[in-house]
């Protein structure tokens, strides 16, 4: 018999007063896998995240994770999940270690075990070397590696990571990535919610992109990227009036530069077709150039017509 899904949500729905911040999400994540959602502030990746960790209910939907329903079984949800937000929330008064010896007991583990499993896991994060530094003194990629370390004590089946990178430095978050690939790998299933387009593709096996309360795409990077026809003709333009007149067609905008990124399948008919129709009288464009498709284009093309709410 197979397995369900580690997360399968549908119809989710979720208002603050009068202003909807979920509008009828449908989620499902494998088991085992990355599963990233991709949106801008206000897209609704944190209240998709609270209300999946049982931390706050839905107006409307269902959701199961770890073949728990989230409102009937949510003691077994919480049991079998583990929850990283934005911010490192360890004891800054207590050393690495006794933060995961601490998360050990609570879990059930005795003296001994919960010795075991800290030192485990100080291994597993690097952080052995210091172990018995308060976690104050830690920089901000080591708390959060401990931050992740303290979660994953109890062997959880899904970890929520909101936004877990969100204000550390290049260096660290690198740092990062590598502790979410090493967590994957041993088959726990991650479900990471992120603004940086680099992360999703870096890590998930599979982008939901998040816009306005919606899931207006989802699919593998590459998949993705096909959405703005694989390729993008960049054309930077003479004049101001030629770009505000071609705007709308772009997925890329540089108004410094006068440069605007237009969608293309890449192939060399197209291309000419494409310039001839941006361009019939041959006066607007100075010089274009031919690239793939990033990340960076889908979202910008996916999330033009982003709603503002909460």
């Amino acid at each position: 018999m197979t397995p369900p899904p580690a997360i399968e949500a549908t119809g989710l729905r979720k208002s603050y007063g009068d202003v909807p911040v979920l509008d009828g999400i449908d989620l499902r994540v494998e088991r085992g896998t990355v599963h990233a959602l991709l949106g801008p502030n206000g897209a609704g990746k944190t209240t998709t995240v609270r209300i999946l960790a049982t931390l706050s209910r839905a107006d409307a939907g269902h959701a199961r994770v770890a073949g728990y329903d989230v409102v009937t079984d949510r003691p077994r949800v919480r049991r079998a999940i583990s929850l990283t937000g934005q911010f490192a929330a360890v004891d800054a008064m207590q050393t690495g270690e006794e933060n995961l010896r601490m998360m050990a007991r609570l879990t059930g583990l005795s003296r001994a075990a919960a010795a075991r499993r800290a030192g485990e896991l100080l291994e597993r994060f690097r952080l052995t070397d210091a172990r018995r530094r308060l976690a104050g003194t830690y920089s901000g990629g080591m708390r959060r590696r401990l931050d992740l370390a303290a979660g994953l004590v109890g062997e959880p089946e899904v970890v929520f990571l909101d936004e877990p990178t969100t204000g550390l430095d290049p260096r660290s978050r690198r740092e990062l990535w590598q502790v979410v690939t090493e967590v994957a790998a041993r088959g726990t299933t991650v479900l990471l919610t992120t603004q940086y387009l680099e992360e999703a593709d870096r890590l998930a096996d599979r982008i939901g992109v998040l816009n306005a309360g919606q899931l207006v795409a989802e699919g593998t990077a590459e998949q993705l990227k096909t959405r703005v026809r694989g390729h993008r003709l960049d054309v930077v333009l003479h004049h101001e009036t030629a770009y505000r007149r071609l705007a709308a067609r772009a997925v890329h905008h540089a108004p410094e530069t006068l440069t605007l990124g237009i969608p293309t399948d890449g192939t060399a008919a197209q291309v000419r077709a494409l310039l001839d129709e941006l361009d019939p009288g041959r006066t607007d464009i100075a010089r274009f150039s031919l690239h793939s498709a990033t990340l960076d284009d889908v979202f910008l093309a996916l999330t033009a017509k982003e709603r503002a709410h909460a």
